[in-house]
């Protein structure tokens, strides 16, 4: 994996106001971009480490501050940040996000990809549904939370989920009726992948424990070939 450049914290145009964000490219300068939607802790170093991650991959990868500089200490935190957390106005930031890495000079694609966990990934697959065509590509991890959406009719994407057996938060059953509708009300190319795991088990600094190194070797793996072939 190649070194990246070092950490950049950004501010971009958003409905009319200023979001903030933390920004990776890659050692080369430029690559395919990348939005990265946090989970429910907030822009930690886990979220920032994810964008290191892809920029190491050889994209430019974003990842919008969704709460404003609060990071969650424990789950009551976190729980509470998520449902005072503004959907629309969130949205909007993305929005934001999507369209500063498409004006920015070291992105070379066209569209843009979305990553998220946990709250993230109900927003990834919100902005995919939001932003058209702008998004080619969507991967969603155990996406839960308020921005869920409750249609796909506008989701043009392609989606890739990433979803585990043993979710206390989002039972799998929820998640193969997720994919169903997705399949059903988009058309689009869609495929999940379900593991022996439980819910944040790509999150290595995760504080319930839950990380699995296998699970999410594998997850990552498949996110990064995905992104790589349909990001353009």
């Amino acid at each position: 994996m190649s070194e990246t450049n070092p950490r950049q914290n950004v501010t971009f145009p958003s409905n009319g106001h200023q979001a903030h964000g933390y920004l990776a490219v890659p050692a080369g300068g430029s690559g395919p971009g990348v939005v990265v939607v946090q989970e429910w802790w907030g822009l930690d170093d886990h979220i920032a480490d994810v964008c290191d991650r892809l920029a190491g991959e050889g994209c430019v990868a974003l990842a919008p501050d969704l709460y404003g500089g609060r990071v969650a200490h424990d789950s009551d935190q976190a729980g509470e940040f998520m449902m005072s957390l503004p959907v629309e106005q969130a949205a909007k930031d993305l929005s934001g996000a999507v369209d500063f890495l498409l004006g920015h000079d070291a992105v070379t694609s066209s569209t843009v990809g979305t990553v998220g966990f946990c709250m993230g990934g109900g927003f990834v697959l919100l902005l995919a549904v939001e932003a058209g065509e702008k998004v080619s590509a969507a991967v969603p991890f155990y996406g839960v939370g308020p921005a869920v959406p409750q249609a796909y009719a506008g989701l043009t994407a392609a989606v890739q989920g990433h979803y585990a057996e043993q979710d206390g938060f989002y039972p799998v059953e929820q998640a193969h009726a997720q994919e169903a509708q997705i399949r059903a009300e988009s058309g689009a190319e869609v495929e999940f992948f379900y593991y022996p795991a439980g819910h944040a088990f790509h999150n290595d600094e995760d504080k319930a424990g839950n990380y699995d190194a296998g699970c999410a070797a594998q997850a990552w793996d498949r996110t990064v070939g995905f992104l790589k072939a349909r990001v353009s």
